[in-house]
């Protein structure tokens, strides 16, 4: 009898190592290689075919976004404050991640919602003020809403007596893998940690 004790002391001390060197493994490993601020979709979503043009006027399409991953922002350049807000805090994460070690970091890229004031040559001034690494894509609002309702980005025009109007617009940025693919999203209000810690390891998981 004594002896069939101790063998289940002995079994269940064992049982209780091997269950903590899981949870201890999960702990040290699992979440650092999961973001913790980004929504990562389960499967990734191919992009439609559209028709913009970036700041320089050279055709800006689907396959633009192949062979690089990319933060896509939906914005415009008379907003006053969330998008140059959004775009400083995406240029900073980007030295910071660079400054860190990593090769590379995701193309920039503003869309206008406003094509109607924003021309190329008025998104090529605008982006210049972000440093490098970041794209200003405007174009019709046909070709424009081809690429936000499939994103599921909503945008309005809306103004006053006077004539001026501001377009109100969501403020997520957009991931897109090296496929063309929208891959994941950052939920505003956005924070330069959130981008510094979350965009290597997604761009890391393929």
């Amino acid at each position: 009898m004594n002896q069939v004790r101790k063998y289940l002391v002995i079994g269940l001390v064992i049982t209780a190592f091997a269950g903590g060197a899981f949870f201890m493994i999960l702990a040290f490993q699992g979440p650092r290689g999961i973001p913790q601020r980004a929504t990562v979709l389960p499967q990734p979503a191919p992009l439609p075919q559209f028709s913009l043009v970036d700041q320089s006027g050279a055709p800006f399409t689907r396959e633009s976004f192949r062979g690089r991953w990319s933060l896509v922002f939906f914005g415009f350049t008379h907003c006053p404050d969330i998008c140059p807000a959004t775009l400083q805090q995406l240029a900073i994460a980007r030295s910071r991640v660079l400054a860190d070690g990593e090769n590379e970091f995701p193309n920039i890229i503003l869309i206008s919602v406003d094509p109607e004031r924003d021309t190329p040559e008025i998104m090529a001034g605008y982006v210049g003020h972000f440093g490098p690494g970041v794209t200003g894509v405007t174009g019709s609002l046909e070709e424009l809403r081809k690429l936000t309702t499939a994103l599921g980005i909503f945008f309005e025009k809306s103004g006053d007596e006077n004539g001026s109007y501001s377009v109100d617009h969501a403020a997520v940025v957009i991931v897109i893998n090296k496929s063309a693919e929208f891959h994941a999203l950052f939920s505003a209000p956005h924070n330069v940690e959130h981008f510094v810690s979350d965009i290597p390891l997604i761009t890391d998981s393929t």
